[in-house]
């Protein structure tokens, strides 16, 4: 049985899970759209994806050869990704290369086509697909 007392505990419980504003909500988005969307409009919009990407490709080429290859993209693209993303067949991508990928990988996450991708899209098969060239 409920008393007066567990009640009125219960209800503060809850009045203070909604009383942290816009603070409290913006703990509570995912740590991905938290890196990945610094204007915390809780979205991603194609050029915060791109900013990542480059920081993500700056990383990955450790030789720093201003190329990416397979093994450098392991765990990010599959072999035949690699081929489709790679228009001069040199068995490596460019950053501007790489950026072309990640529009596109972008645009197939964005079914409603509004520029924008928020946690739900980014769930997404394809979402998850562009997640990888971004992290």
């Amino acid at each position: 049985m409920m008393t007066r007392r567990t009640a009125i505990l219960g209800a503060l419980a809850i009045a203070a899970m909604f009383a942290g504003g816009p603070a409290a909500a913006a703990a509570k988005r995912s740590r991905v759209m938290q890196a990945l969307d610094p204007d915390n409009d809780g979205t991603v919009d194609l050029d915060e994806a791109k900013k990542a990407a480059s920081t993500v490709f700056d990383k990955l080429d450790r030789d720093r050869e201003g190329t990416l290859d397979r093994r450098e993209l392991r765990g990010r693209m599959r072999a035949r990704q690699l081929d489709a993303a790679d228009p001069d067949k040199d068995g490596t991508l460019t950053k501007d290369e790489y950026l072309k990928e990640v529009e596109k990988r972008f645009k197939a996450a964005d079914p409603d086509n509004d520029g924008t991708l928020d946690d739900k899209e980014l769930r997404s098969r394809a979402g998850q697909s562009l997640l990888r060239l971004l992290q």
